[in-house]
C-alpha cells in the first residue's frame, strides 16, 4: 500500500509548475502518474518519493499537516528546485484546503481554537459528495430576525485584476476540458486562484479549487467522479469570475468565506436528527439539527480530519458546547438550554467560553415545534427553497409518505396528501460503510409502509429527496416500531432498522401506491441535449463543441428544443456550437483571435440558462402540472 502524500497549498504547487521549462511542462502529466506509488514516511512525518538514483524528493509538511512552503519541497537532483521531479510530487499530492492552511476555523468571538469550519473541508464539492459530504449548516429560518441589504464597497483595482486573471485562467481551463486539462493548466488556476485569495475574493478562489479537484477527479477516473457536478464547478466558477472582472461588487461574492459569529443571548433548543459528514478533502464528523420553540434550525457540527472513521464515531462524541454532557446522539433526541450563546449567519452554534448550556428534555416529531416542519406540503416547502438559492442546498423538510415500491436505484414513496407526485428516495450518503443505503433498502422491502420522513430535497433531480431520519407515520398501524430511547425517530447515517422495528408478519398491509415512477420532467426533457452538450465541452474542451455543430446534428436536436418551446435554449446552444468552431486566422494561417473568451462567454451563457430552466423543471415535478407534462413530452 503506498504512503499517502501530505496535501500541499495551492500556490506552491503553482510555483513549481512556473518554475519548469516549457519542454519538462509537456512531461510533467507523464511525471505525476504512479510517483507516489514508491512513497515512505520517516520518522520525522516527512515522505520521500525516489525518481531514478539521483533525485530523492522529500515533502516535509509543516505543524498543519500540509506542505505550504516551496522550502518544505526539496529535491537532491542538480536543477532543483526548478526540476520535474519536485514539480510531480507535489503534483501527485492532494490540494490542501485554503481554510485549513491559514489555521482558520470559525472564528467564534470568544473561542479561536473552534473546530475547522466543514463547509471549508469540501462543501459545494458535490459531489462528489453527496448532500452529507460537507457537514452543511441550516440556513436560518425565515423566523429569524435577517439584517437588512447591505450596500457592498466598490471593487479595488487589484480585486477587479485578481477576478479578470481567474476568468482568463478558467476560460483556457475550459476550453482545454478534462482531456487537455493536466497539471500546467490546473497549475494556471492555483495561481490564479491563489491571487483571487490575497486580494480578499475568497470566494473565486473556493470555486476555482473545485474545479481544479474536479479535473484531478475526471482525469484520474475517481469512481465519486461525476461530469455533472465538474459542469456545475465550472458554470460557478466562470460566473463569480465574469461578474467581479466587470467591476460588480456582488455582496454574494465578495462576502468573507469564513463565517463569524454573533451573540445570540439565551436559547432553548431540541434536537431533530443527526447526519454524518464526510468530505472530499479528508474531514469526517457529525452534525446534529436542531430546533428552537419558535421554529429557528440551528446546527451544532463537530468535524475534523479523520475521514470515515472520525464520521463512524463521532455519532457519539461529546457536544463541546459550554459544558453539556451530553454527546451527539443524546442531543439529536434531547435538548439544550444555552446562555450566552453565539450563532454564525447560517445558523451553526459556537462553543466559545463564555457559553453555557444544560440538558433538556427531547420534543416527539409529533409535538411542537417539530410538528410545524412536517404540516407543510412538500410542494409548498420546496419552492420557497428554490427561490432562495443561498440556503436551499442545507434546509431540511418533513413529510409523511407511504411507501410505493423500487425503481433502479431509487425508493419511490407518495406523500400523505391528496393527488400529491410520486417522490424518489436516494441515500443522504451512499458510501457503503454508513448505513443510509442498507437502511433505505430494508424500508423498500414493505410496501405500503407508512412512515414520517425528514430530508433534505435534492434541487438537482426530480422530486428527489436524501432523508436523513425516519419515524413513525402517527395515527397509523402499519408503520415503524422503534425503541423508546429512541424518541420516536431513527436517524438513517448511525441506526440501523432491524426487522422488529418494522410491522410484524401477519399485520394488514395498506394497499401499495403504484410503483411506476411515471415521466420525469427534468430527463425526459428535450434540455438533455443542452445539457449534452455543454458536459461534452468540459470533457473533450472546445473541440469537442465544434464537432457538434458540423453536419445536420445541430439542426435535428435544435429542432427538438424549438418544438417543444425552449428556443432560448436552441439560440443558446447554436450559438455556443458556433462560437466553439469560429476559429479565423490570417492569410498566414495562424489563428487571428486565439483568446477564449468569447467561447466561455456562449458556454456560461447556455450553461446559466440550463439551470434556471432546469430549477423549474425540478419545481414543476414536486406539483404536477399540465405545464410540467408540455415541457417533459418528448417530441
Amino acid at each position: 500500500m503506498s504512503t499517502e502524500l501530505p496535501p500541499v497549498a495551492p500556490e506552491v504547487l503553482a510555483g513549481a509548475v512556473e518554475n519548469l521549462t516549457a519542454r519538462l511542462r509537456k512531461k510533467l502529466d507523464a511525471a505525476i502518474a504512479g510517483c507516489a506509488d514508491g512513497a515512505t514516511r520517516g520518522p520525522d512525518g516527512s515522505v520521500t518519493l525516489r525518481f531514478g538514483e539521483d533525485a530523492v524528493v522529500t515533502l516535509t509538511p509543516g505543524p498543519g499537516g500540509a506542505v505550504t512552503t516551496a522550502e518544505q519541497a526539496t529535491c537532491t537532483c542538480l536543477l532543483a528546485p526548478r526540476c520535474l521531479h519536485r514539480a510531480a510530487a507535489l503534483g501527485a499530492a492532494p490540494l490542501a484546503d485554503a481554510d485549513a492552511l491559514a489555521g482558520a476555523p470559525a472564528p467564534d468571538p470568544e473561542d479561536t481554537a473552534a473546530a475547522p469550519d466543514p463547509d471549508a473541508a469540501g462543501a459545494g464539492e458535490r459531489p462528489e459528495a453527496g448532500p452529507a459530504q460537507a457537514g452543511p449548516a441550516q440556513a436560518p429560518d425565515h423566523d429569524r430576525a435577517e439584517p437588512g441589504p447591505q450596500d457592498a464597497p466598490a471593487l479595488t483595482p487589484a480585486q477587479r485584476t485578481a477576478a479578470t486573471a481567474l476568468w482568463h485562467a478558467a476560460a483556457e481551463a475550459l476550453a482545454a476540458g478534462v482531456v487537455a486539462g493536466g497539471a500546467v493548466v490546473q497549475a494556471e488556476l492555483l495561481r490564479a486562484a491563489h491571487t483571487a485569495r490575497l486580494a480578499g475574493l475568497p470566494r473565486a478562489e473556493a470555486a476555482a479549487l473545485r474545479v481544479v479537484r474536479g479535473l484531478r477527479a475526471a482525469r484520474e477516473q475517481w469512481t465519486a467522479h461525476r461530469l455533472g457536478d465538474l459542469t456545475g464547478a465550472f458554470r460557478e466558477l466562470l460566473h463569480a469570475a465574469g461578474v467581479l472582472a466587470s467591476g460588480t461588487a456582488d455582496p454574494a461574492l465578495t462576502a468573507a468565506a469564513r463565517r463569524t459569529y454573533t451573540p445570540g443571548g439565551s436559547l432553548q433548543v431540541h434536537g431533530l436528527c443527526r447526519e454524518p459528514v464526510l468530505s472530499a478533502t479528508g474531514y469526517g464528523g457529525v452534525v446534529t439539527h436542531v430546533l428552537a420553540p419558535d421554529g429557528s434550525r440551528y446546527t451544532v457540527s463537530d468535524v475534523r480530519p479523520g475521514g470515515l472513521a472520525r464520521a463512524r464515531g463521532a455519532g457519539r462524541a461529546p457536544v463541546a458546547l459550554g459544558g453539556a454532557t451530553l454527546d451527539h446522539g443524546g442531543l439529536s433526541r434531547g435538548g439544550l438550554r444555552i446562555v450566552g450563546a453565539t450563532v454564525s449567519p447560517e445558523g451553526r452554534l459556537g462553543a466559545g467560553r463564555g457559553v453555557r448550556a444544560t440538558p433538556l428534555a427531547g420534543a416527539p416529531w409529533t409535538g411542537e415545534p417539530a410538528a410545524r416542519l412536517f404540516a407543510r406540503p412538500a410542494a409548498e416547502a420546496v419552492a420557497e427553497l428554490l427561490a432562495d438559492p443561498e440556503g436551499s442546498e442545507s434546509a431540511l423538510i418533513g413529510l409523511d409518505v407511504a411507501v410505493a415500491g423500487v425503481a433502479g436505484e431509487h425508493l419511490l414513496v407518495r406523500e400523505l396528501r391528496p393527488d400529491a407526485p410520486l417522490l424518489r428516495l436516494l441515500p443522504a450518503h451512499p458510501h457503503p460503510e454508513l448505513p443510509h443505503t442498507e437502511n433505505l433498502r430494508r424500508i423498500a422491502s414493505h410496501p405500503g409502509l407508512r412512515l414520517r420522513v425528514l430530508g433534505r430535497p435534492d434541487l438537482d433531480r426530480a422530486a428527489t429527496l436524501r432523508p436523513l431520519a425516519v419515524g413513525p407515520a402517527p395515527g397509523e398501524t402499519y408503520t415503524l416500531r422503534l425503541p423508546e430511547d429512541w424518541a420516536g425517530r431513527a436517524d438513517l447515517g448511525y441506526d440501523r432498522l432491524q426487522g422488529e422495528n418494522f410491522p410484524p408478519p401477519g399485520t394488514p398491509a395498506p394497499e401499495a401506491a403504484p410503483a411506476a415512477a411515471g415521466p420525469d420532467p427534468l430527463a425526459d426533457s428535450p434540455l438533455w441535449r443542452v445539457r449534452r452538450l455543454l458536459e461534452s465541452g468540459v470533457a473533450g474542451g472546445r473541440r469537442a463543441v465544434a464537432e457538434s455543430a458540423r453536419g445536420t446534428a445541430p439542426r435535428t436536436a435544435y429542432g427538438l428544443l424549438r418544438r417543444a418551446g425552449l428556443g432560448a435554449a436552441a439560440d443558446l446552444a447554436t450559438a455556443l456550437a458556433a462560437e466553439a468552431d469560429r476559429r479565423p486566422r490570417d492569410v498566414f494561417g495562424r489563428l487571428a483571435d486565439p483568446s477564449p473568451d468569447g467561447y466561455a462567454w456562449a458556454w456560461l451563457a447556455a450553461a446559466t440558462h440550463l439551470a434556471a430552466a432546469e430549477r423549474c423543471l425540478v419545481a414543476a415535478s414536486w406539483t404536477p402540472s399540465p405545464e410540467a407534462a408540455a415541457l417533459a413530452a418528448p417530441v
